[in-house]
């Protein structure tokens, strides 16, 4: 088999010592398999997926304050609510992060942005973190005063409450699909 002579090897733009016979289906700049991303138009470089990606970050930079103290504060009440529940917290916190994620995206009007989600999520933390560092406190306090270790129980249910909460703001936030 003879090569043909016409042939010039494509090197990636990225990694040049790199022989490949890819190209970005956008830009049609050569690309290595680990500079490749698979799109279902085909394979394209990094730079023209983030470039498509930013389409749709649609927030504006109000919405940033807004959703956090939406947030937060919903954040707040739920765990109130959920150091009364106990076990029917891993029942009720789901659907106080539903609460959350439609409550932040009525008040930021559907507009979208990674940043905004998980500046979010950080918000419903915070929202949390006062009710933790309570029970924390009585819970040590309980331990000086010799009264027993009662009071960390009830942190249990609180970080629960505070995973479910901020893992469904999350999902419902981003719009991930679970498929079957």
């Amino acid at each position: 088999m003879t090569a043909d002579p016409d042939y010039t090897p494509l090197y990636c733009y990225n990694h040049p010592d790199r022989e490949t016979g890819l190209r970005c289906s956008r830009c049609e700049r050569p690309i290595c398999p680990s500079c490749a991303v698979q799109t279902p138009t085909g394979y394209r470089c990094k730079e023209c997926v983030k470039k498509g990606q930013k389409v749709f970050d649609t927030a504006r930079w109000s919405d940033y304050p807004l959703a956090m103290i939406i947030a937060a504060v919903l954040a707040f009440i739920g765990s109130v609510a959920a150091s009364m529940l106990g076990f029917w917290t891993i029942f009720v916190a789901p659907f106080a992060g539903v609460i959350i994620a439609e409550a932040v995206r009525l008040v930021v009007k559907k507009r979208r942005s990674p940043t905004l989600f998980k500046s979010t999520v950080g918000a419903v933390i915070v929202g949390c973190l006062p009710l933790i560092l309570y029970t924390l406190f009585i819970g040590i306090w309980g331990l000086i005063a010799g009264s027993g270790a009662g009071g960390f129980f009830n942190l249990i249910w609180l970080g629960v409450y505070t995973f479910f909460a901020t893992t469904t703001t999350y999902y419902r936030l981003t719009g991930i699909q679970i498929k079957r």
